[in-house]
Formats: C-alpha cells, structure tokens, sequence
C-alpha cells in the first residue's frame, strides 16, 4: 500500500457479493453445472459465517437475476428447489447466528410456497441485527430503479403534475434495499469484471474486487483478501485526500499571501492541494 494513501479503516460495513462461476467450477469436474450450485450452498454458508466472524454487517447477495430465467428450464427448475430448500433446511442456523434474513426483488414471479417460505424466515428473523443477509433473487438494478420510482410517484403524485425536480433523497427511500447502508465493498467472483444490473443506484461509491476465483472457492481466506484491498484504498467520495486524511468536509484554507509579497512560484508549490 502507498503510505500516503489514507487508509479506509477496518472492515467494511456492507458486502455485496454477486456469486458468479458454479457453472463453470461444475463444467472443469465434468459435473452438471446443479453440481456447481450446490457446492455454492456451502460458500454462501461460508461467507456468512466468515462475516460473522469479521464484524460486517450487511452481507448482500446476488443469487438469482430477472435475466437468469432465460437459462434452460430444468436449470430454473433446479434453482427454485434449491432455493425453497436451503430456506427450510438454513433458517434454523440463520436464527441461533442471529443473523437477519431479507430476500429483495420481484417476487411475484414465484410460486406461492416459495413466497410464503420466504415471509416465514423474514418474519422468523427480523429481530435480529447481528447481521443482515439480504438475497436478490429475480432481481435486477434497472427494475429496483423503476419500481422505486413508480413507488414514489404513486405516494407523490404532486410530483408528476408540477414537474418539480425529484431528488435522491425522495427516491431513496424507495429502493429494495433502503433499510441497509451503501455497500462498501463489491465483490463478484468468477473473473467477470462487470457489475451486471446489479444495484445500479447503491453502488456509485462503491469499491469493486473482482476475483477470479469461482463462487464454490471462495472461502474466507478469499474473503480476507477483498477486504485487504478495499482497506488498501482511499475513498474520497469527491472530496481531496487532504480531506479525507484530516476527516474534514471542507478543506483548510491557506494563509493568504501579503499584497506586498514577491512570491512568484506556483500556487500549487506554496499549498499543499491534496490531489
């Protein structure tokens, strides 16, 4: 690490994670690519447990896109088993870690058990807040901005007839995942390095490690190596790194220079500017 780079701090609060490569891992074993996502069970069990022990917060998962339907149908099928399954079979473990559950996206398009299997772990953990895990299923960033939108204008209608401008702060609250912070560290496994329609609004700020490791690998020690290069970066968030490394909002002003001074070198010699 640079020395002069301020360093972010310890952990990162929130985790977002798209979970890319069972396929793949299950394909270079000669298995069934439902192999691949069932040995990534066992890296989701992982990853929590590994963030249980680091101190995050929110771990957020993309585990099902409203583009995957268009995989082949036995595949789907395979998906939505797995999914209703490991709810019924994890909730237990979920709710002794007190760990929160929270499943974001249109869900709509499920069947009704998986959707009432759904609402009995949400409920069955939502006292929780040693961590929040969030799975993203039939989700997608352009639908969340959409559906947010419609959502705010159907409570302000006001907005639409007046034209008046809408600002972040009438929007946000409307987003799926409105009751966690901004992801602080995006991880996507796999050796993609795309963001794929995944929280397109919450990841503006984002620091993003991409790994080349599939999901089925990726195991703490994985873990810990994200989180060394996301405490290996400077996050300015618009503001100078002489901000940040003083944790001002504003950065200090320089003396000014005497009318009567003959200084002819650069501004920028005479202040540090911090760029």
């Amino acid at each position: 690490m640079n020395p002069s780079q301020a360093v972010v701090g310890g952990v990162p609060r929130h985790v977002a994670i798209i979970m890319d490569g069972n396929g793949r891992w299950a394909s270079r074993r000669m298995l069934p690519r439902v192999a691949g996502h069932v040995r990534g069970v066992d890296a989701v069990r992982a990853s929590v447990e590994a963030c249980l022990d680091r101190g995050v917060r929110y771990l957020t998962l993309f585990a099902f896109s409203s583009e995957n339907w268009r995989r082949p149908a036995e595949e789907v099928g395979v998906l939505m088993s797995l999914f209703l399954s490991v709810l019924e079979r994890e909730i237990d473990k979920l709710d002794r870690a007190r760990v929160r559950l929270r499943v974001i996206g249109d869900l709509k398009a499920f069947e009704p058990k998986l959707r009432h299997r759904i609402s009995e772990a949400e409920a069955r953990t939502a006292r929780h807040h040693r961590l929040t895990l969030t799975i993203c299923a039939n989700y997608g960033g352009r639908w969340d901005i959409a559906q947010a939108t419609r959502r705010l204008l159907d409570s302000r209608p006001e907005l639409a007839r007046s034209g008046a401008p809408i600002e972040p702060s009438d929007f946000e609250p409307f987003l799926a995942l409105a009751y966690a912070p901004e992801p602080d560290l995006f991880i996507r496994t796999g050796g993609e390095q795309r963001v794929s329609n995944f929280l397109l609004w919450q990841l503006a700020y984002t620091e993003l490690y991409f790994s080349q490791a599939f999901w089925p690998d990726f195991d703490g020690a994985a873990l810990d190596h994200a989180i060394a290069s996301y405490r290996s970066r400077e996050r300015r968030c618009g503001r100078t790194s002489e901000q940040v490394r003083h944790g001002l909002e504003h950065p200090p002003v320089a003396d000014p220079v005497p009318a009567d001074s003959h200084h002819t070198e650069p501004f920028a010699a005479r202040v540090d500017l911090g760029i």
